[in-house]
């Protein structure tokens, strides 16, 4: 499953996939796993080219401000609507 993205793709994953070495298999290289959601968090795959967007910055620095990142899924956690994210990141 995925939402194409100008020349990337991002894709939602299935939580659960069993692990090796810390790192998801599912996440190939060059990408990090993100849970996006209010109550309900979906688990997409980003690529990390990602971390120089001045928007998803923003999105990060508010996610900290408010939420701070100690979050029981661990990983990267952004408590914002899904939809809110998609827009912000296709843009």
């Amino acid at each position: 499953m995925g939402i194409r993205l100008p020349g990337k793709k991002l894709r939602r994953s299935l939580s659960g996939h069993k692990e090796v070495n810390s790192a998801p298999l599912d996440v190939p290289k060059g990408h990090f796993p993100v849970y996006v959601g209010e109550s309900q968090k979906k688990r997409f795959i980003v690529p990390l080219s990602y971390l120089s967007r001045p928007s998803f910055q923003d999105l990060l620095s508010q996610a900290e401000e408010e939420f701070g990142f100690g979050h029981p899924m661990g990983g990267l956690t952004i408590p914002c609507n899904e939809e809110v994210f998609l827009n912000l990141i296709d843009g």
